[in-house]
Protein backbone atom coordinates (compact mmCIF):
# COMPACT_ATOMS: atom_id res chain seq x y z
CA UNK A 1 0.00 0.00 0.00
CA UNK A 2 2.91 2.32 0.76
CA UNK A 3 4.32 2.03 -2.77
CA UNK A 4 0.89 2.50 -4.31
CA UNK A 5 0.33 5.65 -2.27
CA UNK A 6 3.79 6.95 -3.21
CA UNK A 7 3.12 6.45 -6.90
CA UNK A 8 -0.26 8.16 -6.56
CA UNK A 9 1.26 11.18 -4.83
CA UNK A 10 4.04 11.35 -7.44
CA UNK A 11 1.51 11.30 -10.24
CA UNK A 12 -0.50 14.09 -8.62
CA UNK A 13 2.64 16.23 -8.22
CA UNK A 14 3.65 15.68 -11.86
CA UNK A 15 0.14 16.55 -13.00
CA UNK A 16 0.21 19.72 -10.94
CA UNK A 17 3.57 20.69 -12.42
CA UNK A 18 2.25 20.15 -15.94
CA UNK A 19 -0.79 22.28 -15.15
CA UNK A 20 1.38 25.02 -13.64
CA UNK A 21 3.77 25.04 -16.60
CA UNK A 22 0.85 25.10 -19.00
CA UNK A 23 -0.69 28.00 -17.09
CA UNK A 24 2.48 30.09 -16.81
CA UNK A 25 2.17 31.61 -20.31
CA UNK A 26 -1.30 32.81 -19.31
CA UNK A 27 -0.16 34.11 -15.93
CA UNK A 28 2.90 35.92 -17.32
CA UNK A 29 2.27 38.11 -20.33
CA UNK A 30 5.73 38.82 -21.91
CA UNK A 31 4.26 41.70 -23.90
CA UNK A 32 4.27 43.75 -20.69
CA UNK A 33 8.05 43.74 -21.05
CA UNK A 34 8.06 44.70 -24.73
CA UNK A 35 8.25 48.52 -24.37
CA UNK A 36 11.03 48.16 -21.82
CA UNK A 37 12.84 45.57 -23.93
CA UNK A 38 12.57 47.75 -27.05
CA UNK A 39 13.87 50.75 -25.09
CA UNK A 40 16.80 48.83 -23.62
CA UNK A 41 17.76 47.30 -26.96
CA UNK A 42 17.43 50.68 -28.67
CA UNK A 43 19.69 52.25 -26.06
CA UNK A 44 22.22 49.45 -26.37
CA UNK A 45 22.34 49.65 -30.17
CA UNK A 46 21.84 53.40 -30.52
CA UNK A 47 19.17 52.57 -33.10
CA UNK A 48 15.40 52.37 -33.01
CA UNK A 49 14.43 48.74 -32.28
CA UNK A 50 10.89 47.48 -32.79
CA UNK A 51 9.56 44.07 -31.78
CA UNK A 52 6.41 42.25 -32.79
CA UNK A 53 4.08 40.29 -30.54
CA UNK A 54 5.95 38.43 -27.78
CA UNK A 55 5.19 34.84 -26.78
CA UNK A 56 6.63 32.82 -23.91
CA UNK A 57 7.85 29.25 -24.48
CA UNK A 58 8.36 27.41 -21.19
CA UNK A 59 9.92 24.31 -22.72
CA UNK A 60 12.51 26.33 -24.62
CA UNK A 61 12.98 28.90 -21.91
CA UNK A 62 12.58 31.74 -24.35
CA UNK A 63 10.47 34.67 -25.38
CA UNK A 64 9.90 34.97 -29.13
CA UNK A 65 9.02 38.05 -31.12
CA UNK A 66 7.06 37.67 -34.34
CA UNK A 67 9.01 40.49 -35.96
CA UNK A 68 12.24 42.46 -35.52
CA UNK A 69 13.28 45.74 -37.08
CA UNK A 70 16.45 47.73 -36.35
CA UNK A 71 16.66 51.13 -38.00
CA UNK A 72 19.55 52.10 -40.25
CA UNK A 73 21.65 55.22 -39.95
CA UNK A 74 19.44 57.82 -41.72
CA UNK A 75 22.50 59.11 -43.57
CA UNK A 76 22.63 55.80 -45.46
CA UNK A 77 19.11 54.47 -45.82
CA UNK A 78 15.54 54.86 -44.63
CA UNK A 79 15.06 51.10 -44.91
CA UNK A 80 15.80 48.98 -41.82
CA UNK A 81 19.40 47.99 -41.15
CA UNK A 82 18.13 44.55 -40.02
CA UNK A 83 14.73 43.12 -40.86
CA UNK A 84 13.85 39.67 -39.48
CA UNK A 85 10.71 37.59 -39.23
CA UNK A 86 11.44 36.31 -35.74
CA UNK A 87 13.60 36.93 -32.69
CA UNK A 88 14.06 34.42 -29.88
CA UNK A 89 15.21 35.80 -26.53
CA UNK A 90 16.64 33.29 -24.07
CA UNK A 91 15.43 34.03 -20.52
CA UNK A 92 15.87 32.70 -17.00
CA UNK A 93 12.47 31.24 -16.15
CA UNK A 94 12.45 31.37 -12.38
CA UNK A 95 13.03 35.15 -12.06
CA UNK A 96 10.35 35.62 -14.71
CA UNK A 97 7.82 33.42 -12.88
CA UNK A 98 8.64 34.36 -9.32
CA UNK A 99 9.33 38.09 -9.56
CA UNK A 100 8.34 39.14 -13.08
CA UNK A 101 12.00 39.94 -13.90
CA UNK A 102 13.25 39.38 -17.45
CA UNK A 103 16.88 38.20 -17.42
CA UNK A 104 18.08 37.91 -21.03
CA UNK A 105 20.74 35.22 -21.55
CA UNK A 106 20.70 34.79 -25.32
CA UNK A 107 19.43 36.20 -28.60
CA UNK A 108 18.63 34.26 -31.78
CA UNK A 109 17.66 36.14 -34.93
CA UNK A 110 16.31 33.94 -37.70
CA UNK A 111 16.57 34.72 -41.42
CA UNK A 112 17.30 38.44 -41.13
CA UNK A 113 18.15 40.64 -44.09
CA UNK A 114 21.14 42.86 -43.30
CA UNK A 115 22.50 45.62 -45.55
CA UNK A 116 26.08 46.78 -44.88
CA UNK A 117 26.81 50.04 -46.72
CA UNK A 118 30.07 51.99 -46.86
CA UNK A 119 30.35 55.68 -47.74
CA UNK A 120 33.12 57.05 -50.01
CA UNK A 121 34.99 58.34 -46.94
CA UNK A 122 35.21 54.77 -45.62
CA UNK A 123 32.59 54.93 -42.86
CA UNK A 124 30.05 52.09 -42.61
CA UNK A 125 26.37 52.33 -41.78
CA UNK A 126 27.04 50.16 -38.72
CA UNK A 127 29.84 52.45 -37.50
CA UNK A 128 27.39 54.21 -35.17
CA UNK A 129 25.77 50.95 -34.02
CA UNK A 130 26.04 50.82 -30.25
CA UNK A 131 27.62 54.28 -30.12
CA UNK A 132 26.43 57.58 -28.78
CA UNK A 133 23.28 59.04 -30.21
CA UNK A 134 20.90 61.90 -29.70
CA UNK A 135 18.29 61.41 -26.96
CA UNK A 136 15.04 59.89 -28.17
CA UNK A 137 11.58 60.68 -26.86
CA UNK A 138 10.68 58.61 -23.82
CA UNK A 139 8.62 55.52 -24.56
CA UNK A 140 5.24 54.94 -22.98
CA UNK A 141 5.28 51.73 -20.94
CA UNK A 142 2.54 50.16 -18.78
CA UNK A 143 2.67 51.19 -15.16
CA UNK A 144 3.77 48.35 -12.86
CA UNK A 145 1.22 47.07 -10.41
CA UNK A 146 1.69 48.11 -6.77
CA UNK A 147 4.55 46.28 -5.10
CA UNK A 148 6.00 45.15 -8.45
CA UNK A 149 9.30 46.25 -9.94
CA UNK A 150 10.19 45.77 -13.58
CA UNK A 151 13.75 44.70 -14.24
CA UNK A 152 15.78 43.77 -17.30
CA UNK A 153 19.21 42.10 -17.26
CA UNK A 154 20.93 42.35 -20.65
CA UNK A 155 23.84 40.01 -19.94
CA UNK A 156 23.94 37.99 -23.19
CA UNK A 157 25.81 34.69 -23.09
CA UNK A 158 25.02 33.70 -26.66
CA UNK A 159 23.94 35.56 -29.79
CA UNK A 160 22.96 33.63 -32.90
CA UNK A 161 22.03 34.92 -36.34
CA UNK A 162 20.88 32.11 -38.61
CA UNK A 163 19.89 31.88 -42.28
CA UNK A 164 20.71 35.53 -42.90
CA UNK A 165 21.15 37.31 -46.21
CA UNK A 166 23.86 39.96 -45.99
CA UNK A 167 24.76 42.48 -48.69
CA UNK A 168 27.87 44.66 -48.84
CA UNK A 169 27.78 47.75 -51.02
CA UNK A 170 28.64 51.43 -51.27
CA UNK A 171 26.49 54.53 -51.29
CA UNK A 172 25.86 55.82 -54.80
CA UNK A 173 27.78 52.94 -56.40
CA UNK A 174 26.66 51.63 -59.78
CA UNK A 175 28.15 48.21 -59.10
CA UNK A 176 25.98 45.50 -57.63
CA UNK A 177 26.73 44.66 -53.99
CA UNK A 178 28.41 41.47 -52.83
CA UNK A 179 25.73 39.18 -51.38
CA UNK A 180 26.24 36.49 -48.75
CA UNK A 181 23.51 33.92 -48.21
CA UNK A 182 22.79 31.34 -45.50
CA UNK A 183 24.89 33.47 -43.16
CA UNK A 184 25.24 31.94 -39.71
CA UNK A 185 26.91 34.03 -36.99
CA UNK A 186 27.49 32.96 -33.41
CA UNK A 187 28.83 35.21 -30.64
CA UNK A 188 29.57 33.86 -27.15
CA UNK A 189 29.90 35.78 -23.88
CA UNK A 190 29.18 39.07 -25.60
CA UNK A 191 30.30 42.19 -23.80
CA UNK A 192 30.85 45.54 -25.41
CA UNK A 193 33.66 46.27 -22.95
CA UNK A 194 35.76 43.14 -23.56
CA UNK A 195 36.91 40.68 -26.21
CA UNK A 196 34.45 37.97 -27.24
CA UNK A 197 34.68 34.92 -29.55
CA UNK A 198 32.67 34.65 -32.76
CA UNK A 199 32.22 32.47 -35.83
CA UNK A 200 30.77 33.28 -39.24
CA UNK A 201 29.91 30.90 -42.07
CA UNK A 202 28.23 31.89 -45.33
CA UNK A 203 27.73 31.06 -48.97
CA UNK A 204 28.64 33.71 -51.53
CA UNK A 205 25.98 34.42 -54.15
CA UNK A 206 27.49 33.55 -57.51
CA UNK A 207 29.80 30.83 -56.21
CA UNK A 208 31.91 30.13 -53.16
CA UNK A 209 31.82 30.00 -49.38
CA UNK A 210 33.49 31.91 -46.55
CA UNK A 211 34.27 31.12 -42.92
CA UNK A 212 35.69 33.30 -40.13
CA UNK A 213 36.59 32.05 -36.65
CA UNK A 214 38.13 34.38 -34.10
CA UNK A 215 37.66 37.11 -31.53
CA UNK A 216 36.44 40.70 -31.67
CA UNK A 217 36.16 43.59 -29.26
CA UNK A 218 36.09 45.52 -27.13
CA UNK A 219 33.57 47.53 -29.15
CA UNK A 220 34.81 50.96 -30.18
CA UNK A 221 32.12 53.32 -28.85
CA UNK A 222 32.96 56.01 -31.41
CA UNK A 223 33.02 53.68 -34.43
CA UNK A 224 31.83 50.09 -34.17
CA UNK A 225 33.51 49.26 -37.50
CA UNK A 226 36.87 50.24 -35.97
CA UNK A 227 36.70 47.60 -33.23
CA UNK A 228 39.69 45.23 -32.95
CA UNK A 229 39.39 41.81 -34.56
CA UNK A 230 41.54 38.72 -35.08
CA UNK A 231 40.41 35.61 -36.93
CA UNK A 232 41.32 32.78 -39.23
CA UNK A 233 39.91 33.02 -42.73
CA UNK A 234 38.90 30.31 -45.18
CA UNK A 235 37.34 30.92 -48.59
CA UNK A 236 36.51 28.03 -50.92
CA UNK A 237 35.80 28.08 -54.66
CA UNK A 238 35.11 31.81 -54.93
CA UNK A 239 34.02 32.67 -58.48
CA UNK A 240 35.40 36.16 -59.18
CA UNK A 241 33.12 36.80 -62.15
CA UNK A 242 29.98 35.16 -60.81
CA UNK A 243 30.08 36.93 -57.46
CA UNK A 244 30.72 40.34 -59.00
CA UNK A 245 33.98 40.85 -57.10
CA UNK A 246 35.79 41.45 -60.40
CA UNK A 247 33.04 43.54 -62.03
CA UNK A 248 35.35 46.58 -62.10
CA UNK A 249 38.02 44.46 -63.80
CA UNK A 250 36.09 42.45 -66.43
CA UNK A 251 39.31 40.98 -67.80
CA UNK A 252 39.88 39.11 -64.52
CA UNK A 253 38.17 35.78 -63.85
CA UNK A 254 38.87 32.54 -62.04
CA UNK A 255 38.04 30.32 -59.08
CA UNK A 256 39.89 31.33 -55.91
CA UNK A 257 40.44 29.48 -52.63
CA UNK A 258 42.09 31.29 -49.73
CA UNK A 259 43.34 30.24 -46.31
CA UNK A 260 44.86 32.79 -43.99
CA UNK A 261 44.39 35.13 -41.07
CA UNK A 262 43.22 38.67 -40.46
CA UNK A 263 44.19 40.91 -37.57
CA UNK A 264 42.75 44.38 -37.27
CA UNK A 265 43.51 47.10 -34.73
CA UNK A 266 40.56 49.22 -35.77
CA UNK A 267 42.54 51.24 -38.29
CA UNK A 268 44.55 48.77 -40.36
CA UNK A 269 43.78 45.14 -41.12
CA UNK A 270 46.83 42.90 -41.50
CA UNK A 271 45.91 40.01 -43.80
CA UNK A 272 48.15 37.16 -44.84
CA UNK A 273 47.68 33.72 -46.30
CA UNK A 274 47.74 31.55 -49.39
CA UNK A 275 45.65 31.76 -52.55
CA UNK A 276 45.07 29.01 -55.08
CA UNK A 277 43.63 30.30 -58.35
CA UNK A 278 42.17 27.87 -60.88
CA UNK A 279 40.89 28.62 -64.39
CA UNK A 280 42.57 32.02 -64.08
CA UNK A 281 42.03 34.57 -66.82
CA UNK A 282 43.95 37.86 -66.92
CA UNK A 283 42.85 39.34 -70.27
CA UNK A 284 39.38 40.02 -71.65
CA UNK A 285 39.96 37.84 -74.73
CA UNK A 286 42.05 35.30 -72.85
CA UNK A 287 41.06 31.72 -72.12
CA UNK A 288 41.20 30.09 -68.66
CA UNK A 289 44.60 28.74 -67.67
CA UNK A 290 44.90 24.97 -67.45
CA UNK A 291 47.41 25.11 -64.60
CA UNK A 292 46.60 26.50 -61.12
CA UNK A 293 48.45 29.52 -59.79
CA UNK A 294 49.48 29.74 -56.14
CA UNK A 295 50.00 33.04 -54.37
CA UNK A 296 51.41 33.62 -50.88
CA UNK A 297 50.62 37.14 -49.73
CA UNK A 298 50.76 39.65 -46.90
CA UNK A 299 49.01 43.02 -47.08
CA UNK A 300 48.04 45.92 -44.86
CA UNK A 301 44.59 47.35 -45.62
CA UNK A 302 43.47 50.73 -44.30
CA UNK A 303 39.87 50.20 -43.25
CA UNK A 304 38.69 53.76 -43.68
CA UNK A 305 40.72 54.80 -46.74
CA UNK A 306 40.13 51.41 -48.44
CA UNK A 307 43.74 51.54 -49.63
CA UNK A 308 46.56 49.16 -48.91
CA UNK A 309 50.04 47.85 -49.51
CA UNK A 310 50.93 44.38 -50.74
CA UNK A 311 54.23 43.79 -48.96
CA UNK A 312 54.61 40.16 -50.04
CA UNK A 313 53.17 38.49 -53.10
CA UNK A 314 55.00 35.31 -54.07
CA UNK A 315 53.52 33.80 -57.23
CA UNK A 316 54.12 30.16 -58.19
CA UNK A 317 53.07 28.62 -61.49
CA UNK A 318 54.25 25.10 -60.90
CA UNK A 319 57.89 25.64 -59.98
CA UNK A 320 58.11 29.00 -61.79
CA UNK A 321 58.42 31.82 -59.18
CA UNK A 322 57.62 35.53 -59.41
CA UNK A 323 57.06 38.37 -56.93
CA UNK A 324 54.28 40.96 -57.01
CA UNK A 325 54.38 43.94 -54.62
CA UNK A 326 52.94 47.44 -54.52
CA UNK A 327 49.96 49.52 -53.47
CA UNK A 328 46.28 49.98 -54.33
CA UNK A 329 43.83 52.79 -53.64
CA UNK A 330 40.18 53.56 -54.42
CA UNK A 331 39.39 55.48 -57.58
CA UNK A 332 35.68 56.21 -57.81
CA UNK A 333 33.76 52.95 -57.59
CA UNK A 334 36.87 51.02 -58.61
CA UNK A 335 40.53 50.77 -57.62
CA UNK A 336 43.84 51.93 -59.01
CA UNK A 337 47.02 49.83 -58.80
CA UNK A 338 50.69 50.67 -58.59
CA UNK A 339 52.43 47.30 -58.62
CA UNK A 340 55.75 45.76 -59.65
CA UNK A 341 56.16 42.24 -61.02
CA UNK A 342 59.65 40.77 -60.74
CA UNK A 343 60.20 37.35 -62.29
CA UNK A 344 63.61 35.84 -62.84
CA UNK A 345 64.47 32.64 -64.68
CA UNK A 346 60.95 31.20 -64.75
CA UNK A 347 60.73 27.82 -66.47
CA UNK A 348 59.13 28.39 -69.86
CA UNK A 349 57.42 25.00 -69.81
CA UNK A 350 55.58 26.03 -66.62
CA UNK A 351 54.84 29.54 -67.83
CA UNK A 352 53.45 28.40 -71.20
CA UNK A 353 50.23 27.26 -69.54
CA UNK A 354 49.52 30.90 -68.58
CA UNK A 355 49.97 32.42 -72.05
CA UNK A 356 46.36 31.82 -73.20
CA UNK A 357 45.08 33.39 -69.94
CA UNK A 358 47.06 36.56 -70.76
CA UNK A 359 45.87 36.47 -74.41
CA UNK A 360 49.44 35.95 -75.61
CA UNK A 361 49.05 34.39 -79.08
CA UNK A 362 51.71 32.30 -80.83
CA UNK A 363 51.73 31.29 -84.52
CA UNK A 364 49.14 28.63 -85.23
CA UNK A 365 50.27 25.16 -84.12
CA UNK A 366 53.44 26.40 -82.42
CA UNK A 367 54.50 26.35 -78.78
CA UNK A 368 57.40 27.43 -76.58
CA UNK A 369 59.51 24.64 -75.14
CA UNK A 370 62.39 24.70 -72.71
CA UNK A 371 64.49 27.59 -71.50
CA UNK A 372 63.71 30.37 -69.06
CA UNK A 373 61.80 33.65 -69.05
CA UNK A 374 62.47 36.80 -67.01
CA UNK A 375 60.42 39.95 -66.55
CA UNK A 376 60.61 43.23 -64.73
CA UNK A 377 57.25 44.98 -65.16
CA UNK A 378 55.22 47.78 -63.65
CA UNK A 379 51.43 47.45 -63.49
CA UNK A 380 49.69 50.80 -63.06
CA UNK A 381 46.33 52.50 -63.48
CA UNK A 382 42.64 51.73 -62.91
CA UNK A 383 41.97 48.00 -62.78
CA UNK A 384 39.87 48.17 -65.96
CA UNK A 385 42.54 50.15 -67.88
CA UNK A 386 45.83 48.81 -66.59
CA UNK A 387 49.09 49.64 -68.33
CA UNK A 388 51.88 47.09 -68.08
CA UNK A 389 55.40 48.25 -69.00
CA UNK A 390 58.96 47.01 -68.58
CA UNK A 391 61.37 44.44 -69.97
CA UNK A 392 60.95 40.82 -71.03
CA UNK A 393 63.50 38.21 -72.01
CA UNK A 394 63.64 34.57 -73.12
CA UNK A 395 66.79 32.46 -73.03
CA UNK A 396 67.60 29.13 -74.66
CA UNK A 397 64.07 28.29 -75.69
CA UNK A 398 62.53 26.80 -78.83
CA UNK A 399 59.52 27.95 -80.81
CA UNK A 400 58.41 24.46 -81.81
CA UNK A 401 56.52 23.84 -85.07
CA UNK A 402 57.49 27.21 -86.49
CA UNK A 403 60.08 27.49 -89.28
CA UNK A 404 61.41 31.06 -89.20
CA UNK A 405 64.00 30.16 -91.82
CA UNK A 406 61.24 29.39 -94.30
CA UNK A 407 59.47 32.65 -93.41
CA UNK A 408 62.74 34.45 -94.21
CA UNK A 409 63.47 32.49 -97.38
CA UNK A 410 63.72 35.76 -99.32
CA UNK A 411 67.12 36.10 -97.63
CA UNK A 412 68.12 32.47 -98.14
CA UNK A 413 69.61 33.07 -101.62
CA UNK A 414 72.01 35.59 -100.13
CA UNK A 415 72.80 34.04 -96.77
CA UNK A 416 72.19 30.33 -97.16
CA UNK A 417 69.72 30.10 -94.24
CA UNK A 418 68.87 26.56 -93.26
CA UNK A 419 65.24 25.71 -92.69
CA UNK A 420 63.94 23.59 -89.82
CA UNK A 421 60.57 22.63 -88.41
CA UNK A 422 61.51 24.35 -85.13
CA UNK A 423 63.19 27.67 -84.40
CA UNK A 424 65.82 27.61 -81.66
CA UNK A 425 66.11 30.96 -79.86
CA UNK A 426 69.30 31.75 -78.01
CA UNK A 427 68.12 35.10 -76.65
CA UNK A 428 65.08 37.33 -77.03
CA UNK A 429 64.83 40.64 -75.20
CA UNK A 430 62.52 43.63 -75.54
CA UNK A 431 61.11 46.67 -73.87
CA UNK A 432 57.31 46.38 -73.84
CA UNK A 433 54.24 48.39 -72.95
CA UNK A 434 50.71 47.07 -73.17
CA UNK A 435 47.49 48.89 -72.32
CA UNK A 436 43.83 49.15 -73.31
CA UNK A 437 44.75 50.38 -76.80
CA UNK A 438 47.29 47.67 -77.58
CA UNK A 439 50.99 47.15 -77.16
CA UNK A 440 54.32 48.65 -78.20
CA UNK A 441 57.54 46.66 -78.46
CA UNK A 442 60.81 48.58 -78.61
CA UNK A 443 64.45 47.55 -78.75
CA UNK A 444 63.58 44.00 -79.77
CA UNK A 445 66.76 41.91 -79.88
CA UNK A 446 66.55 38.33 -81.13
CA UNK A 447 69.40 35.87 -81.67
CA UNK A 448 68.49 32.79 -83.72
CA UNK A 449 71.65 30.70 -84.31
CA UNK A 450 70.35 29.21 -87.56
CA UNK A 451 69.67 32.68 -89.01
CA UNK A 452 71.61 35.40 -87.19
CA UNK A 453 70.71 38.53 -85.27
CA UNK A 454 67.31 40.18 -85.67
CA UNK A 455 66.27 43.50 -84.19
CA UNK A 456 63.48 46.03 -84.53
CA UNK A 457 60.28 47.43 -83.06
CA UNK A 458 56.56 47.37 -83.66
CA UNK A 459 53.03 47.25 -82.32
CA UNK A 460 50.50 44.60 -81.31
CA UNK A 461 46.83 45.55 -81.64
CA UNK A 462 44.14 44.53 -79.18
CA UNK A 463 43.11 41.88 -81.73
CA UNK A 464 46.71 40.57 -81.86
CA UNK A 465 47.59 41.97 -85.28
CA UNK A 466 51.34 42.61 -85.71
CA UNK A 467 53.06 45.55 -87.40
CA UNK A 468 56.86 45.36 -87.00
CA UNK A 469 59.82 46.90 -88.78
CA UNK A 470 62.76 44.52 -88.47
CA UNK A 471 66.33 43.98 -89.63
CA UNK A 472 68.18 40.70 -90.04
CA UNK A 473 71.97 40.77 -89.82
CA UNK A 474 73.20 37.67 -91.61
CA UNK A 475 76.87 37.07 -92.43
CA UNK A 476 77.70 40.77 -92.17
CA UNK A 477 74.70 41.62 -94.36
CA UNK A 478 71.78 43.66 -93.00
CA UNK A 479 68.40 43.05 -94.60
CA UNK A 480 65.30 45.07 -93.56
CA UNK A 481 61.93 43.28 -93.51
CA UNK A 482 58.45 43.60 -92.02
CA UNK A 483 56.24 41.31 -89.97
CA UNK A 484 52.55 42.00 -90.46
CA UNK A 485 49.18 40.33 -90.01
CA UNK A 486 47.62 38.20 -87.29
CA UNK A 487 49.96 36.71 -84.71
CA UNK A 488 48.55 33.28 -85.54
CA UNK A 489 49.87 33.52 -89.12
CA UNK A 490 52.29 36.45 -89.50
CA UNK A 491 53.64 37.43 -92.92
CA UNK A 492 57.40 38.11 -93.28
CA UNK A 493 58.15 40.35 -96.28
CA UNK A 494 61.30 42.15 -97.47
CA UNK A 495 61.31 45.91 -96.95
CA UNK A 496 62.50 46.83 -100.44
CA UNK A 497 62.45 50.58 -99.95
CA UNK A 498 64.22 50.40 -96.66
CA UNK A 499 66.81 47.99 -98.06
CA UNK A 500 67.49 50.11 -101.12
CA UNK A 501 67.97 53.19 -99.01
CA UNK A 502 70.28 51.31 -96.69
CA UNK A 503 72.42 49.73 -99.39
CA UNK A 504 72.80 52.71 -101.72
CA UNK A 505 75.56 54.05 -99.56
CA UNK A 506 77.57 50.81 -99.72
CA UNK A 507 76.99 49.44 -103.19
CA UNK A 508 79.12 50.64 -106.13
CA UNK A 509 77.07 51.10 -109.26
CA UNK A 510 73.66 50.17 -110.57
CA UNK A 511 74.57 46.54 -111.30
CA UNK A 512 75.13 45.91 -107.60
CA UNK A 513 71.70 47.25 -106.69
CA UNK A 514 70.12 45.31 -109.56
CA UNK A 515 71.80 42.09 -108.51
CA UNK A 516 70.74 42.48 -104.88
CA UNK A 517 67.11 43.12 -105.75
CA UNK A 518 67.06 40.19 -108.15
CA UNK A 519 68.43 37.89 -105.49
CA UNK A 520 65.79 38.97 -102.98
CA UNK A 521 62.76 39.13 -105.28
CA UNK A 522 63.60 36.35 -107.67
CA UNK A 523 62.74 33.47 -105.35
CA UNK A 524 59.34 32.15 -104.51
CA UNK A 525 57.36 34.46 -102.21
CA UNK A 526 56.95 33.08 -98.70
CA UNK A 527 54.52 34.11 -96.01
Amino acid sequence: MGMKRFLMITGIVVALLVVVLAAVPFMVDPNRFRPMLEAKLSDAMARQVQLGDLKLSILRGSVTASDLSIADDPAYSKAPFIKAQSLAIGVELWPLIASRKLHVTGLTIEQPQIALIQSPDGEWNFSSLGGKQKPRPARTAPEPTPGEKQDLDLSVNLIRITGSELSLGMTGARARPLVLRDVNIEVKDFSAASEFPFTLKAKVAGGGSIALDGKAGPINAADTAASPLSATLKIDSLDLAGTGIAQHAPALAGIFSITGSVRGDGTVAHIQGQVKAEKLRLAREGTPATRPVEFDFALDHNLRRRSGRLSRGDIRIGSAPAALTGTYAPQGDSYSLNMTLDAGKMAVDELSAMLPAMDVVLPHGSSLRGGTASAKLSVEGPVDRLVTAGTLSLDNTTLANFDMGRKLSFIAALAGIKTSSDTAIQTLGAKVQYGPDGGHVDNLQLIVPSIGNLDGAGTVSTSNDLAFQMRATVQSMTVPFTIQGPATDPAFRPDVKGMAKQELNTLTGPEGVKGLLKGILGGKKQQ
